[in-house]
């Protein structure tokens, strides 16, 4: 096989089409555990905006299938080196080898531990403004501040309604220049934690703190940890490193050139797991990009092996050109009628 691509979301789709129109054998392993499954739509996505993330996806799938690609079912848990190429092995057994790996992995979202703030993740409890802020729009929004770039979130909120407070968790603070931005828009900081969110119907209604107090609030916008779902590289040297944002960890990724390619030779990433506040947009195409570096190594590793091929059959003991040395070397100008 060319190519295991380990993700079935818009980077690994994206990559393994490309593979599969350059005729290359490919296999795309998919937990089915997308990012951003309890979204309503895909935003951002020019000519697929609002399209329902498992639409998207099933979409890259057919076609993937229509240029001969694979998708397996599967988590990889596990890759190694194995001859000149890769395996990886999977959570029920099952092992795949190929020449090369690509990582589409994505990330996990860590956040706060808040009762019913997971159960809401993607509703109404939203992360990116980019991609949820039009459809949360002058609804009444609680920013909750878990980390050095709240100040940052809350101003990227307040653009989209007059209604923005934000929620210091403990151990996060404000510089004074910082605090007088805000209050210069109208934003009101209070320092949390939040303890319970409030619902009515399923929806979201508020947010209870430490101290009892609700704020109203129909949306609620949180800054989680982004951990790059790494762990099974770890066989190949390859451990994910610290992503930040100026002085600020926000979380980790996969270390990669423009192209994808990492540090380990023949293995390459693409997506949220090298990039963790890449869009969806963004992901496809960096799916691309890895997939023709990818693509590219393959072929500079057929062209070098064709010509060392090449050169051992020109070299054969009754080879034309080995004759035609022999005859001069033997015979020189007596050769004549041979």
């Amino acid at each position: 096989m060319d190519a295991v691509v380990i993700g079935g979301g818009a980077a690994g789709l994206s990559a393994a089409v490309a593979l599969s129109r350059f005729r290359r054998h490919v296999v795309a392993v998919d937990a089915g555990q997308p990012r951003n499954a309890p979204a309503e739509g895909v935003h951002n996505y020019l000519s697929r905006d609002g399209m329902p993330p498992a639409e998207l996806l099933a979409a890259g799938r057919r076609e993937l299938a229509g240029y001969g690609g694979q998708v397996v079912e599967g988590t990889v848990v596990a890759a190694r080196r194995a001859d000149e190429g890769f395996a990886v092995e999977l959570a029920d057994g099952r092992a795949l080898r190929a020449r090369r790996l690509l990582v589409a992995t994505g990330v996990v979202d860590g956040l706060p531990d808040v009762p019913g703030m997971r159960e809401r993740w993607g509703r109404d409890v939203l992360h990116c403004p980019y991609c949820h802020g039009w459809e949360a729009r002058d609804r009444a929004i609680v920013v909750y501040g878990t980390n050095p770039m709240a100040a940052h979130a809350a101003q990227m909120w307040r653009q989209l309604s007059d209604d923005v407070t934000l929620v210091l968790e403990p151990g996060t603070r404000l510089r004074p220049e910082q605090a007088e931005e805000l209050a210069a828009r109208g934003v009101e900081v209070t320092d949390g934690p939040i303890t319970e969110l409030l619902t009515e119907g399923d929806r979201l209604t508020g947010a209870r703190l430490a101290d009892g107090r609700v704020l109203p609030c129909t949306a609620l916008a949180v800054g989680t940890r982004l951990e790059a779902r790494a762990d099974f590289l770890s066989g190949l040297g390859l451990e994910p490193v610290e992503h930040r944002m100026g002085d600020a960890v926000m979380g980790t990724r996969v270390e990669a050139d423009a192209t994808g390619a990492t540090p380990v030779p023949g293995v390459f990433v693409a997506g949220n797991a090298a990039d963790p506040f890449g869009q969806v947009i963004g992901s496809a195409a960096a799916g691309l990009t890895a997939a023709g570096a990818l693509n590219a190594s393959l072929i500079a590793e057929e062209v070098e092996r064709a010509v060392a091929e090449h050169r051992a059959r020109s070299e054969e003991p009754f080879s034309a050109r080995i004759e035609a040395e022999v005859s001069e070397r033997v015979v020189g100008a007596r050769r004549h009628g041979l």
